[in-house]
């Protein structure tokens, strides 16, 4: 099957499983909604709409999810899932909205470096293969009143966002133990400000809220 099928949202819920994110006007599209559902580590793009053109759509930004988050496809064209296994919830929610909105074009660093939006540091992530998992180490370069304590607001960020283990003040790994650059590289922004973004996520689910209808959705 290569094109959506007209399905009810109760059979949508029933054959792909709950909506872990939802965008409720797709700005790059006609402003339709679309979600991402998961069931059993298969992750499923879909959308009420049936505007024409739409199936082009959906095949876009299931595109993008490989590109930006190393997802792969599954079985078939709009479900895929991460190599590793594991659904990673969180950070597949900044994945899904970077992917439909494309904001990794303004907001994802092109390397696991960028500057702190709270003082001078520059953070730095890099990763290495440590025994039997893949780990990030954190460090900053650069002037603050205290960057130790920085420095661990900063790991916090990516505990919160990236759904990662803290291994030590510095040092960090998905729960998975495998290696997600892509993902790393999304949620680096997101790392440096955890009430800016918490802020911007409550404004999200409202807006969803006020403008969808049954299970979030609404069909145009």
């Amino acid at each position: 099957m290569t094109t959506l099928e007209l399905l009810s949202a109760r059979e949508v819920v029933t054959r792909y499983g709950d909506c872990v994110e939802l965008v409720p006007m797709d700005p790059n599209f006609h402003d339709i909604s679309v979600g991402l559902y998961e069931r059993e580590g298969i992750s499923t793009v879909w959308t009420f709409s049936r505007r024409p053109g739409v199936d082009d759509r959906i095949r876009d930004i299931v595109d993008r999810l490989v590109k930006l988050g190393g997802m792969e496809i599954a079985d078939a064209w709009n479900r895929l899932r991460f190599p590793c296994g594991h659904v990673h919830t969180r950070p597949l929610k900044f994945l899904t909205t970077a992917a439909i909105e494309r904001t990794a074009e303004r907001d994802r660093p092109e390397k696991l470096q960028i500057k702190d939006s709270k003082s001078n540091l520059t953070i730095d992530m890099t990763g290495e293969q440590d025994g039997n998992r893949y780990v990030y180490r954190i460090s900053t370069t650069g002037e603050a009143k205290n960057p130790a304590l920085r420095l661990r607001a900063i790991i916090a960020g990516f505990v919160r966002y990236g759904e990662m283990d803290k291994l030590d003040d510095s040092t960090i790994t998905f729960s998975c133990g495998q290696r997600h650059d892509g993902l790393a590289r999304l949620i680096l922004p997101y790392s440096r400000n955890i009430s800016a973004v918490e802020d911007a996520m409550e404004a999200d689910a409202l807006r969803g809220q006020m403008t969808t209808s049954t299970l979030g959705f609404a069909s145009t």
